[in-house]
């Protein structure tokens, strides 16, 4: 009876159990390796909300425009693109990708700066 108490919980790992030291010769845990940073799971919220946000006001760009951000930006299931690729894909050159790209940041800017 006592071997099968101490086999299991030799299979068992407790988050604050000591795994190794840092550089400094502190004690590392499982807890310090698992643990996730509240501030990249804020940031993660706030991408989040502002993708929302933004494409509420997709609707005032052409086509055109739309594409080319997401494009060049990877919004929705879109790889992100370099100018030149855009360009390359939709038959332009990359200056006037650049041109398309800067007037529907600027129509987007403007569109979430009076909402």
């Amino acid at each position: 009876m006592h071997l099968r108490t101490t086999r299991r919980i030799r299979q068992e790992v407790k988050l604050y159990d000591p795994i190794g030291a840092d550089r400094e010769g502190n004690e590392i845990n499982l807890m310090d390796i698992l643990s996730s940073d509240q501030d990249e799971v804020l940031d993660a919220v706030v991408l989040n909300i502002d993708r929302d946000r933004l494409a509420e006001h997709f609707h005032c760009l052409s086509p055109r425009e739309r594409t080319v951000l997401e494009l060049r930006f990877g919004l929705g299931q879109q790889e992100k693109l370099t100018q030149r690729q855009i360009g390359r894909k939709l038959g332009i050159s990359r200056s006037y990708v650049s041109r398309i790209e800067k007037r529907a940041l600027g129509k987007l800017l403007h569109a979430m700066g009076s909402s």
